[in-house]
């Protein structure tokens, strides 16, 4: 039985709660859907704490969306600070293996102990402070990665829970299947399922086409007793959004991360990249999801 007093746990004490964002096969939007999750759940209140934890070692991309890309992290007499998306507030926290590499191209070829040494530091050594919520973007299938976070979070288990991302084709929900296998193995709480590419959000006029199939996720949520969260299409308003990294990273330039608990002087008064997601069609539809995940937690916090 794992011990109730460990790093990650005192690290974590001030966590209040932890989702982890699964997919069973890569390419299904995960790390976008990730993405938009920390940022509704910064929106939520003018006052909530979010961490963005990325595990996907060998493919991060959580500091791209964030406009993070050449950011380092520095290191305090209490730990790793992690890069702030909101620099002036410092209410969005983000860790990445991204940011310790020498160059963002630089590949990450780790056999299985390194991947779980590195997975402990972040939730060990880095200091995430008091956060409402704390979101993890993990690998896809289920993988050295998952099962190290799982291991290392054990004492802090009754604070965690996941959400599940599929695309509607036959193979996505065959795998996600797997997903959902490995959640009820492990015991982790499941608080629903997002059907992420179902249809296509015409840019000019704003319609959703189903290009490809419809309603796979929605049917596998009811079979197998699930929550179904929401669909989100593809976006191209998103897309060029979160690739636009050199132009996030400038107005990211403008602004100076906190280090050592000093919150430098308010150099920009928005956070520019949330304000223009909040413009595109993918936030209105995310706020409906964001209700469910709310309402899985408030569940969830009560069974527990």
């Amino acid at each position: 039985m794992a011990s109730s007093d460990t790093p990650v746990s005192r690290r974590l004490q001030s966590v209040k709660h932890i989702i982890i964002v699964l997919s069973g096969k890569g390419g299904v939007g995960k790390s976008s859907v990730s993405t938009q999750l920390a940022l509704n759940l910064y929106q939520s209140s003018p006052t909530a704490r979010v961490g963005i934890l990325d595990v996907d070692l060998t493919g991060p991309s959580i500091p791209r969306m964030l406009g993070l890309d050449g950011q380092g992290v520095h290191q305090s007499s209490d730990g790793w600070v992690p890069v702030y998306a909101d620099r002036a507030q410092a209410r969005l926290a983000c860790m990445s293996v991204g940011f310790l590499l020498k160059k963002k191209g630089d590949s990450v070829v780790w056999r299985g102990p390194k991947k779980n040494g590195m997975i402990r530091q972040f939730l060990s050594d880095v200091r995430w402070g008091e956060l409402d919520y704390l979101v993890i973007d993990t690998p896809p299938g289920t993988s050295d990665e998952h099962l190290s976070l799982l291991e290392h979070m054990a004492p802090v288990h009754s604070r965690l829970s996941s959400v599940i991302v599929t695309t509607p084709q036959a193979v996505a929900l065959m795998d996600a299947m797997k997903c959902l296998s490995f959640t009820r193995a492990v015991n982790l709480p499941v608080l629903g399922l997002i059907e992420n590419m179902s249809g296509y959000v015409c840019p000019c006029c704003g319609e959703i086409s189903n290009v490809f199939s419809t309603g796979g996720g929605e049917e596998m949520a009811r079979r197998e007793g699930l929550k179904f969260l929401g669909s989100l299409p593809v976006d191209t308003e998103l897309v060029d959004l979160l690739d636009a990294s050199e132009m996030n990273e400038a107005v990211a330039n403008l602004e100076t991360n906190p280090v050592d608990g000093h919150t430098p002087e308010k150099t920009a008064e928005t956070f520019t990249l949330l304000n223009r997601y909040s413009k595109t069609s993918s936030a209105k539809l995310f706020r409906n999801i964001l209700n469910g995940v709310s309402v899985s937690l408030g569940e969830t916090s009560e069974s527990g």
